[in-house]
């Protein structure tokens, strides 16, 4: 038996016509009835193609719309603190922890007491403001028994100008002695208490410098810490107010600055929709990914979100576009490029129409040529009108 191959141009059109066949079969059933088949391939014209009623079942018709597209940049990042509204609590000396009165997840007040710890270095600059308190006492009663010798008589000037320079010298030494207890984090009223009792404890209270939740805590009794170590004892952020950091291309970054709004969506909360303005954009690109960091403040107060959420931006660069539209799979790719959409009057009929697209938003392609408000257009089942198109052409 001869085998006949035949040409590869040959070979190609049966292949497709193949192709069409199944693809026909799926949509319509393939109809055994040669009347049925003869509908779906005879063409009216060029450009367009006619279906039966059976077929027609598979294909939807909607007539394009007006839609606003919204003028926008898309990217990707994630929640993070606000970094001005966090705090890293250090002790002002080293020491050992004594006790800790404040548990991760806490919410604390500005002044709130987190931990307590044993520090030598504590008690020596408490000895030094008791012994300066003492040494001001001393020479503010020197120089007041020199004036009174002096108003009788019993003791020269240069007796009480030496007792106001004695005093004088012990009060800066006592306000020195505050201030480096002040400066380390000790407020007035534990100095005064000092002063008073003339006892040294050498007991170091870490307060929160801020109202806001405990975020982290690496500390427990015993552990001895000190100031500037790796990881800070206590961590203190403000959750009502977070930064949504997005990574744009740094295409995009040139159209975006501060003020424009952004709407920012999280894997985990789907349909939560937060809305934001930009504070920040970068002013370097990442040399890496050629992308620029985005910055907005967002409120949570509801504590919805988490820092490091992964999260997908949408940022707003203008006002909205209002253009004609039509569902993203009524737009069909021909084979030599050009973009179509197959519009109809009664259903049964198609006609091919080129067609230019703008933006591609919510399973929307925008119009921007070719098509007018009002006609009607394949929906599912463009694909096929396309194919059998091509079929009917060969």
């Amino acid at each position: 038996m001869q085998k006949i191959y035949g040409s590869p141009s040959r070979r190609a059109a049966m292949r497709r016509a193949l192709g069409l066949c199944l693809g026909a079969a799926m949509l319509a059933g393939c109809s055994k009835d040669p009347a049925d088949h003869a509908a779906q391939t005879t063409p009216a014209a060029n450009d367009s193609v006619t279906i039966n009623d059976q077929q027609a079942q598979h294909v939807t018709v909607e007539p394009a719309q007006w839609r606003n597209f919204e003028q926008r940049r898309d990217a990707v990042g994630y929640i993070d603190f606000n970094l001005d509204q966090l705090a890293q609590v250090f002790p002002a000396y080293q020491g050992r922890v004594r006790q800790v009165q404040a548990k991760l997840g806490d919410s604390v007040a500005k002044g709130q007491l987190l931990f307590t710890i044993d520090s030598p270095d504590l008690a020596q600059a408490e000895s030094g403001l008791i012994a300066a308190a003492g040494q001001r006492e001393l020479t503010t009663r020197t120089l007041a028994r020199a004036r009174q010798m002096l108003d009788v008589q019993a003791s020269a000037q240069k007796d009480v100008e030496q007792a106001i320079s004695d005093q004088q010298a012990a009060e800066g030494s006592y306000r020195s002695a505050r201030n480096v207890l002040r400066m380390q984090g000790v407020t007035d009223a534990e100095i005064d208490r000092i002063v008073a009792a003339r006892k040294v404890d050498g007991v170091l209270r870490v307060l929160s410098p801020m109202a806001g939740r405990v975020t982290a805590r690496t500390v427990a009794p015993g552990d001895f810490v000190q100031p500037g170590s790796s990881a800070a004892p206590f961590t203190v952020a403000d959750i009502d107010k977070l930064w949504m950091i997005a990574n744009v291309a740094e295409d995009d970054a040139m159209v975006l600055h501060p003020g424009q709004t952004v709407n920012v969506s999280v894997n985990a909360l789907p349909g939560h929709l937060v809305h934001g303005v930009i504070d920040v954009v970068g002013s370097s690109v990442d040399p890496a990914t050629h992308r620029v960091q985005v910055r907005s403040a967002i409120a949570d107060p509801r504590h919805e979100l988490r820092p490091q959420m992964l999260a997908t931006f949408v940022i707003l660069t203008g006002e909205p576009q209002h253009s004609v539209a039509v569902p993203a799979n009524a737009v069909v790719r021909e084979g030599d490029g050009t973009l179509t959409v197959y519009t109809t009057g009664d259903g049964r009929r198609f006609t091919r129409r080129p067609v230019k697209l703008g933006l591609q938003q919510d399973g929307f392609d925008q119009i921007t040529e070719g098509l007018a408000a009002g006609e009607r257009v394949a929906g599912d089942g463009a694909l096929f009108l396309s194919n059998a198109l091509a079929l009917q052409s060969q």
